[in-house]
């Protein structure tokens, strides 16, 4: 069964010149399960695709469908609502608020969701322990290195028990080991039971995925 589909799928954007096509036709399937990786140089529209999936942005041609709902049935506080629940997002610059700490930061989105507050700490614990953070629960993102920060964002993206993570260039600020606990770690969310589909330039992270794709000029090409 397949958690999300786009289904010849286009998007223009507007320019002083002319519309600019950064999706041509895009078809793409993810089963519930599954990790997909897609690869591409900067500018091919993988970012734009993520996007698309994740209901940030819409289409300008073709159709979205996530759990079998097309999400340009929904309203806006629809789409946020399932942004918010059943879809995490992990970025390349973890986008960690840098007021709270790293626990805090885990707790908000449940906060968000109406997730009363034992719930919410009980959960925290159990995703601090999961990315290995027990120990930095109480510190800032300031305090942390880029490797926890990513973590903790990953932690974040995991709160509301999501069924499908999209991260966007999630080792672009890592060195390599720091890399591979971050696969490593997407390794495992995966075999708990989380769809993930990763667009990258790193090929060692590419490799851990199930079935890895490219993108070239806004099309697949393989």
């Amino acid at each position: 069964m397949d958690i999300v589909r786009a289904n010849d799928v286009s998007r223009m954007f507007p320019m002083p010149a002319g519309p600019v096509a950064a999706l041509r036709r895009v078809s793409l399937a993810i089963g519930a399960v599954e990790h997909v990786a897609i690869t591409g140089p900067s500018g091919c529209g993988k970012s734009t695709l993520l996007h698309l999936v994740g209901g940030v942005d819409a289409p300008t041609d073709g159709s979205i469908v996530f759990e079998g709902r097309d999400l340009a049935s929904l309203s806006e506080p629809g789409r946020a609502r399932l942004r918010l629940t059943r879809i995490g997002f992990v970025f390349q610059r973890f986008f960690l608020l840098p007021m709270l700490t790293a626990a805090e930061n885990i707790e908000l989105p449940q906060a968000e969701a109406g997730v009363a507050a034992a719930a919410r700490r009980s959960r925290t614990r159990e995703l601090l322990a999961y990315v290995g953070l027990t120990e930095r629960a109480d510190h800032l993102p300031s305090q942390l290195s880029g490797g926890e920060m990513q973590r903790a964002a990953i932690a974040r993206a995991l709160a509301n028990r999501p069924a499908l993570l999209l991260a966007d260039e999630p080792t672009g600020e890592l060195d390599e080991a720091t890399s591979e606990t971050i696969a490593d770690l997407f390794d495992r969310v995966n075999a708990d039971g989380t769809a993930i589909l990763v667009v990258t330039h790193n090929p060692s992270l590419a490799s851990r995925a199930s079935r890895r794709l490219a993108m070239r000029s806004g099309r697949l090409v393989t």
